[in-house]
């Protein structure tokens, strides 16, 4: 389907690809991975025929289709958002402006308009089209908005959809995941495992990558290194890898330097000259390794703890919210306490954003109170900050520019971290891009910590090793934190509790992202709902439902009598479970007194006078032992699980 061979490609005199090669067949799933800066990129680009290589061919089989969704900056117009996702071709994309524009059903172009609409099978293209919008978190009432008064996030997303309903035959995503909530993340990860196309995608998102990739493309060193795998896979194999290939490098060092010991030690002798040469013939026949460039170490830093604070943290006693007449939040009542970490999940527009914002004051509530506890000060991190910054400085300097006395090398370590390298530091913050800005955001407040941080989508913008670094500050982090983020690894990393927000309602979860999954999916089964809280039927259905007469008596002690077998059906698996681990439980003892009295036997004389007892002694001594491994290890599944059931 792709064939990229031999590449070469430079640029400003940086060798970015050299004899670089990749094949890409119909149904791969890759993951491109590498640091920033490395040219992942710039195979896009190669592949699309917007960048030439300097040496190599791309070469696409024919009538392969491709689409390709950039990373930032996709255009958007007059047409609605429904228009845009069903542009998939210029016929189509015509089609519609007429339709869109030629509003009179008698004129003659409007019917010229609907025939060619009809055989593009225009109304199949609809309903695909109105599918995918909704499951990227689109409403129904956003489907003819015009798509230039979206959010550049949103725009993104409909120009996802417009792919998925394509279907190109290769899929190329830059960064997919960066303009997605959670909610929309699952749903476009599912999508994906069904897609008939092949799909090659850079991300930082270690979790998406694990769950779609079979393949990962390392870009390093100027070349494509093929993995097979997903992400952990191939962090594993890229370890061992590069051990096997230092061991080869310095065996190919010591073999060099022996031959040329012998050549600076004989070369002189008329005896041994032609042998000499010979080995320095022998050392320019060997093709020799390229040092081995260390691995990025992860970086590690320490930064000022906040002053502790009560346990208290903050609090919300019958707060109410509203957007003008729209009201958000009702009698809501919170508790953040001390040392928690809670992520917000929830389906998009279900207020995280104004809740986390609510909780910083950064909107103040209508009615209803804020308290915040003893000691306590705020810290709030929105995904587009640029008002707490001075124009005028440098990214240096506004690093440097804080209440607290910190070394130059202490704040160059941690810019490095979030990708201000080399003479970035002395970039002006009025120059400086969106997603740059939201990382000098972060190190200011890594830099001086307060003791209840609120995050909104930290790691966006940031490449693996930089979360990484976030992750491991956060864990360090001596405070309370508040966050909301759509990617996973970094959920599991940090999360402890969840907060899902829905339709101005908080459900707490005492328990970290995992927990939360397993509790919401059986909440959602009992009450008719698919994952992650969406209905299987539309709201309105479910307010019919609502309002629907009391159930009669039969249906009542129909359902009581449901009820009661499956709490009998319980109660009979829990005994028949805590049988199961008495049994065990007897099994263990038995077999270590069965060992203690082998053991015992094969200390005897008379046993060692008897060697083909000993043998069987011993024969019947090992297997005790691994039956009493064996046996060990499932008593302690059994002992979990019951613990589970409790």
């Amino acid at each position: 389907m792709l064939t990229v061979s031999q590449v070469t490609k430079s640029f400003g005199g940086r060798v970015l690809y050299k004899d670089a090669s990749l094949q890409v067949n119909r149904g791969d799933r890759i993951g491109l991975v590498g640091p920033n800066g490395a040219g992942k990129t710039t195979l896009f680009s190669l592949i699309m025929g917007h960048d030439e290589p300097d040496e190599g061919r791309v070469t696409l089989q024919r009538s392969t289709t491709v689409g390709f969704l950039p990373q930032e900056s996709a255009p958007a117009g007059d047409e609605t958002v429904l228009a845009l996702a069903m542009a998939v071709s210029p016929e189509m994309e015509e089609t519609l402006r007429q339709l869109q524009a030629n509003t009179d059903p008698e004129e003659h172009e409007t019917h010229e308009a609907i025939s060619r609409f009809a055989e593009l099978d225009g109304h199949a293209l609809e309903a695909k089209a109105k599918r995918i919008l909704s499951g990227l978190a689109f409403r129904e009432t956003d489907f003819h908005r015009p798509a230039h008064t979206l959010s550049g996030g949103w725009v993104m997303r409909a120009h996802l959809a417009k792919l998925l309903v394509m279907e190109p035959d290769l899929l190329l995503l830059d960064e997919p995941t960066n303009h997605l909530d959670l909610e929309s993340l699952l749903w476009f990860q599912t999508y994906l495992k069904g897609y008939p196309g092949a799909i090659l995608m850079i991300s930082h998102d270690r979790a998406f990558l694990n769950a779609l990739c079979t393949t990962i493309v390392e870009v390093a060193r100027g070349s494509l290194s093929r993995f097979r795998g997903n992400y952990d896979t191939f962090v594993t194999e890229r370890a061992a890898r590069e051990e096997q290939y230092l061991a080869a490098y310095l065996n190919q060092e010591r073999e060099i330097e022996r031959l040329q010991d012998f050549v600076n030690r004989f070369r002189a002798k008329a005896s041994k000259a032609a042998q000499a040469q010979e080995k320095l013939k022998q050392i320019d026949r060997i093709r020799k390794l390229e040092a081995p460039v260390q691995a990025d170490a992860t970086v590690k830093f320490k930064f000022p703890q906040p002053v502790r604070s009560g346990h208290r943290v903050l609090t919300f006693e019958n707060a109410f919210f509203s957007y003008g007449e729209n009201p958000i939040y009702r009698d809501l009542n919170l508790l953040v306490e001390r040392d928690q970490r809670t992520v917000l999940v929830g389906p998009n527009g279900a207020g995280k954003s104004t809740l986390l914002k609510l909780l910083g004051g950064v909107m103040p509530l209508n009615s209803g109170e804020r308290a915040l506890g003893h000691n306590v000060t705020v810290g709030y991190y929105a995904q587009y900050r640029s008002e707490m910054f001075k124009s005028e400085h440098t990214v240096l300097e506004e690093a440097l520019d804080g209440p607290r006395m910190i070394p130059e090398q202490t704040v160059r370590t941690l810019l490095g971290a979030f990708l201000f390298r080399g003479d970035d530091v002395f970039k002006r913050v009025t120059v400086l891009s969106g997603g740059e800005k939201s990382r000098l955001a972060l190190v200011k407040l890594l830099l001086d910590p307060p003791n209840l941080l609120l995050m909104d989508e930290p790691t966006t913008h940031l490449d693996m090793p930089s979360i990484d670094a976030l992750v491991q500050a956060l864990k360090d982090y001596q405070g309370t934190l508040v966050f909301i983020s759509h990617d996973v690894y970094f959920i599991r990393a940090l999360a402890s509790t969840v907060l899902h927000v829905h339709a101005g309602q908080l459900t707490p979860y005492a328990g970290n992202y995992d927990y939360y999954l397993d509790k919401s999916k059986a909440q959602s089964e009992r009450h008719g709902l698919t994952a992650h809280g969406r209905a299987d039927a539309p709201e309105e259905k479910e307010e019919v439902v609502d309002s629907a007469p009391r159930k009669g008596m039969r249906e009542v002690r129909e359902e009581r009598r449901r009820e009661s077998e499956a709490r009998q059906k319980i109660a009979r698996a829990k005994k028949e479970h805590n049988e199961k681990v008495t049994s065990l439980e007897k099994e263990v003892l038995r077999l270590e007194e069965q060992i203690k009295s082998l053991s015992a036997l094969l200390e005897t004389p008379e046993v060692h006078q008897q060697s083909n007892r000993m043998v069987e002694l011993n024969r019947e001594l090992a297997a005790a032992i691994d039956k009493l491994d064996a046996t060990t290890t499932e008593w302690e599944i059994a002992v979990d699980s019951l613990a589970g059931k409790a």
